[in-house]
């Protein structure tokens, strides 16, 4: 679907969608309409019981007066209700009632009203924004009765006063976007199309948008010592990576932040195998390194006034002849061991070696790692929240509030010696699990016995990578969850 920003004018065919206020209350261009109609939009209004509150829709087809084939009233709420999260979804509502109309183009006209809490620009912009991350579909390998289930509409248009303001406003979001469309890409592929040979090659793509990329082989890591992350995919026949991504947006003595992600690229549990039904959805395991490489394509793509380092260890974990045992002991690049009590906890194993290179060799101003590490986290926070752990008060209220302010919560949940003591192993340094109870929790606790000083907080999305159901800008599927929260962080606090 193609999505421009216009100057304000009333399309002559396809489907024309404005905004009603809460009780009623036209803006400019619904008013406008109602007199070219004589009156047909408030007689609709008054004959139905759509009141203009947010989320009412009222489809009036073929009105009088009108060139649209059809006008769609959609409710705003309150003006003081109307800020970028609202007109985003807003975007994105109007795509998927409309996409499979059998219209072909689709006009969202925006009226700057008063008492919002945006500006006419971002605003239109925002609606840019919400179509585009509501219009994503993932059907490439669909060769059957695909066409009648492809959406009609091939053109949406935002129209507004100002589209040039727009515009500019849009260019920044339409980079993340991208980034966004990435990470669901690569989290909705089945593991024979990403693996982590391929998946180390769509991170070298992002060199065309100025990020330096480094792959680091199996050889080189076992130099490194990361015995921990290469004991995970022993049993594959696919070899490991760790994928090093730069992106140099200030000066060259700004210390850079880092995002480290979990890619196991598919997840049997390895020799602790896992129940098999429900085990194809283990082919987003990892996300917490597709939001990284969709991070690091948004921040480029936006050229983000920042230095930032995304590090993503890829494994695929198997139950081969050559796989890691239960009871097995590895020596880590931090010089640490571990002793293996269960195979499916291998996230932290990955993410332990993944971290120690990280604050090792870059020195970062912060280190966020995310992984979809506990089915445990989705019991405590179901669907609606990702769990948060951090050693950083200041980090995690930063978090916070970036995840509020774009719709994309996290749940602090807690760190303490009690947890800690709970890996205490007779044999090695620790074992690699604590127990039934708080595995969430201990598997934080595992994580940061590898991070020393660094400020550092720990995304576990188990239960919001991927959505059974869809929302407003947010398609069934890879969601991908932490791009835009991530950047926003970014935005708030760390570019020069």
């Amino acid at each position: 679907m193609r999505i421009t920003i216009t100057e304000y004018q009333l399309p002559a065919s396809g489907a024309l969608v404005v905004g009603v206020l809460k009780g009623g209350k036209m803006p400019a261009t619904a008013r406008q309409l109602d007199k070219d109609s004589k009156g047909a939009i408030r007689r609709a209004t008054k004959g139905s019981r759509f009141e203009g509150g947010k989320g009412q829709w009222l489809e009036i087809l073929a009105p009088a007066g009108i060139k649209a084939d059809r006008v769609v009233l959609g409710g705003l709420g309150e003006a003081k209700e109307i800020d970028p999260t609202s007109l985003e979804n807003f975007g994105g509502s109007v795509v998927q009632r409309l996409a499979g109309s059998g219209l072909k183009t689709i006009a969202i006209a925006y009226d700057d009203v008063r008492g919002a809490k945006v500006e006419a620009a971002e605003g239109a912009a925002r609606l840019a924004f919400g179509a585009r991350l509501g219009s994503y579909r993932f059907d490439k390998y669909r060769t059957k009765d695909k066409a009648k289930d492809r959406p009609s509409v091939t053109t949406l248009s935002v129209t507004v006063s100002g589209a040039t303001a727009a515009r500019r406003a849009y260019k920044p979001l339409a980079a993340i976007a991208d980034g966004v469309y990435m990470t669901r890409d690569l989290v909705s592929e089945p593991a024979n199309v990403i693996f982590p040979e391929s998946m180390a090659r769509e991170c070298r793509g992002l060199s065309k948008l100025g990020v330096k990329v480094e792959v680091l082989n199996e050889a080189r890591m076992a130099k490194l010592g990361m015995h921990a992350l290469l004991g995970v995919g022993q049993g594959s026949r696919r070899e490991s990576r760790l994928v090093v991504m730069r992106w140099q947006g200030a000066g060259a003595r700004s210390k850079p932040v880092a995002f480290v992600g979990k890619g196991v690229t598919f997840d049997t549990g390895g020799i602790s195998l896992k129940p098999g039904p429900g085990m194809e959805m283990m082919k987003w395991d990892m996300g917490g390194s597709g939001t990284v490489v969709g991070l690091m394509k948004a921040l480029a793509g936006r050229k983000a006034k920042v230095n930032a380092v995304g590090v993503v260890g890829l494994v695929e974990n198997m139950p081969d002849g050559q796989a890691q045992r239960p009871g097995d002991i590895v020596t880590s690049m931090s010089g640490q061991t571990i002793e293996i009590l269960n195979t499916d906890a291998e996230g932290r194993l990955v993410l332990a070696d993944a971290l120690w290179y990280t604050q090792n060799r870059f020195k970062p101003q912060f280190m966020v790692d995310l992984a979809t590490l506990t089915g445990a986290m989705i019991i405590a926070l179901g669907h609606e929240n990702a769990g948060m752990f951090a050693n950083d008060d200041e980090l995690a209220e930063r978090l916070h509030a970036a995840g509020k302010q774009i719709g994309e919560g996290v749940w602090r949940m807690p760190l303490a010696d009690a947890y800690d003591k709970k890996l205490d192993c007779p044999i090695a340094d620790m074992k690699n699990i604590g127990g039934r109870d708080a595995g969430s929790i201990t598997a934080a606790q595992f994580l940061q016995r590898f991070v020393n000083e660094v400020p550092w907080a720990h995304l576990d999305i188990a239960g919001v990578a991927w959505g059974d159901k869809g929302k407003p800008t947010v398609p069934k599927g890879g969601t991908g969850w932490g791009v835009r929260m991530l950047d926003r962080l970014v935005a708030n606090h760390y570019e020069g």
